[in-house]
């Protein structure tokens, strides 16, 4: 068994940062005021709301109004935020043996796309033509 202790929270905050550099400057200065959280798990109402059998279902979750859907009208205060779940990632990322870099920075950009009004199937379709 590694001596070496799972990554912590602040460890794939980090990572998100840094994989949010990454992202080319024109759809960054899009992205605006959204928050990025990363947390254990997702909470009961997640869980409840989005149907999950399992909390580790999920990795990532885009929470806010698509920039396609926003108006100026909307009095609605509230930030965008994308939540980046640590224990799901982990568990994903040993099962995957994928690097765990690479991974963060993938359920990053999907849940941006989110933010940009991709459906899955668009962030599929993208992917594919990488």
């Amino acid at each position: 068994m590694p001596d070496r202790m799972p990554p912590s929270l602040a460890e794939i905050e980090a990572l998100a940062e840094r994989a949010l550099e990454t992202i080319p400057r024109q759809l960054k200065r899009q992205l605006g005021q959204v928050v990025i959280r990363v947390e254990e798990f997702p909470d009961e109402e997640t869980e409840a709301a989005m149907g999950l059998e399992s909390p580790f279902d999920i990795l990532g979750l885009y929470r806010g109004v698509a920039l396609p859907h926003k108006s100026v009208s909307d009095p609605r205060p509230d930030l965008d935020m994308i939540f980046l779940y640590r224990r799901p990632i982990l568990d994903y990322w040993c099962e995957s043996g994928e690097n765990l870099g690479h991974l963060v920075r993938h359920v990053l950009i999907h849940e941006i796309g989110h933010h940009f009004g991709f459906s899955d199937e668009d962030m599929e379709r993208i992917e594919a033509t990488d």
